[in-house]
């Protein structure tokens, strides 16, 4: 067989069985919607909690999570709002919530948000324009081996070489 009919006939395959398309890391909550304005509850205008997230179609190999919580759109750059690592494999969701404490369910550590705390800090834009908020989701290949309180920028750090997978979802705040 010629190189350009196995190729042909290598896609064909491919296509039979996955679909289409390739299983891709996802993230979704089911208290809104990517590109949502969050609920005021997840925010400084409410209960300031976290949200209640899940994912699905985990890459394999996958040995623990992490999920980063940023505003890109803060008047200094980029500002965290959570920083939450080493959810161990076989987690695939996190309850609205989380309380901020250094280690959580199973084990899981928080690191320390750009308002200087530990834990989730809510979407507090200043008046004006409407911020931009992603959760990203980090699918990696080990646990990592660092104590809590890990910042946004030490956290990817730490991942780097590590990431098997991401995902986002973004909500928007306004005030």
């Amino acid at each position: 067989m010629k190189d350009g009919k196995l190729v042909t006939l290598i896609l064909i395959v491919s296509i039979l069985f996955t679909g289409g398309d390739a299983m891709a890391l996802m993230i979704k909550s089911p208290a809104f919607k990517d590109g949502d304005t969050i609920p005021d509850k997840y925010t400084c205008k409410g209960r300031n909690i976290s949200p209640p997230l899940f994912w699905e179609d985990i890459p394999d190999n996958t040995a623990s999570f992490a999920i980063i919580c940023e505003d890109p759109d803060a008047p200094g750059g980029m500002w965290s709002h959570w920083v939450i690592y080493n959810i161990l494999e076989g987690t695939t969701k996190l309850a609205e919530g989380i309380p901020p404490y250094d280690e959580v369910e199973n084990g899981a550590k928080q690191g320390m948000t750009d308002f200087g705390t530990t834990g989730y800090g809510g979407p507090a834009a200043p008046p004006g324009a409407a911020h931009r908020y992603f959760f990203r989701l980090y699918a990696l290949d080990k646990i990592l081996e660092a104590g809590s309180g890990l910042t946004r920028d030490q956290l990817l750090k730490a991942m780097k070489g590590h990431i098997l997978g991401e995902a986002e979802i973004m909500v928007k705040f306004k005030r």
